[in-house]
């Protein structure tokens, strides 16, 4: 699979919607995961990234001007062990519950289906990443409608096993802006991976389209120690 600049990738993209990306830094010792959102909506806009325990949580920026929390208001990543859990909605608590009762990832995720948004429908994309003894694999997985078909769901799950030095991949919701959205295809996309966090940050963050961006988190993970540091950038303040 050729390399994608995701830079260009997000500049190009005025709603790429939600968006997942997992890697490994350049230098192979850290395990890395960036989560954004996006909104078009005043509802959408309206939200915040805040930490909640080893994870975080979206909360209303101004809580008198929000409308419809079931789909806004939900913890992106949270952490069971030695797993960080990374999605697009409220499947992070049901990612995390099966896993603490020794279901896999894609187990997990069967009693789940994309949003009911119609007619949008949009997918539910997530990632798991697995630090341990200095081993890191990860695995993404979306499901969707079956081209805007709400009577069946596609179900996608993507593993990368012992994962390489400075590649990382990048999942999102909507292949591109329009009414109804168009889901993201195919598999994710390859892109690189840096080593320096605040780097990666500003990157993504700068590329995003400026009028639809809202919310931006990024974890890189010592894959020796299991020690993390964060960043997250809101466009409310």
């Amino acid at each position: 699979m050729e390399m994608i600049s995701l830079e260009k990738e997000l500049q190009e993209n005025s709603y790429p919607g939600r968006g997942i990306i997992i890697g490994r830094s350049a230098d192979g010792k850290k395990a890395v995961t960036a989560y954004f959102i996006m909104g078009r909506s005043t509802n959408s806009r309206n939200r915040i990234f805040v930490e909640d325990g080893q994870g975080i949580r979206t909360q209303a920026f101004d809580p008198s001007k929000l409308e419809d929390p079931s789909l806004i208001i939900y913890a992106p990543v949270r952490v069971l062990g030695n797993k960080t859990i990374v999605t697009n909605g409220d499947q992070t608590d049901t990612i995390y519950d099966g896993m603490d009762h020794q279901l896999t990832f894609e187990q997990s995720l069967r009693s789940r289906e994309f949003e009911p948004d119609g007619p949008n429908y949009t997918p539910r994309i997530s990632g798991i990443m697995h630090v341990e003894n200095g081993t890191y694999s990860y695995a993404m997985s979306i499901l969707k409608s079956n081209n805007g078909n709400p009577d069946s769901c596609n179900r996608y799950t993507f593993a990368y096993a012992n994962a390489a030095a400075g590649e990382g991949h990048f999942i999102h919701t909507y292949k591109c802006d329009g009414n109804p959205l168009p889901s993201f295809e195919g598999e994710p996309k390859l892109v690189a991976i840096p080593n320096d966090m605040d780097e990666f940050a500003n990157m993504l963050w700068t590329s995003l389209n400026e009028d639809n961006k809202v919310s931006l988190f990024v974890r890189y993970i010592d894959i020796a120690t299991g020690e993390y540091e964060s960043k997250i950038i809101n466009k409310n303040n």
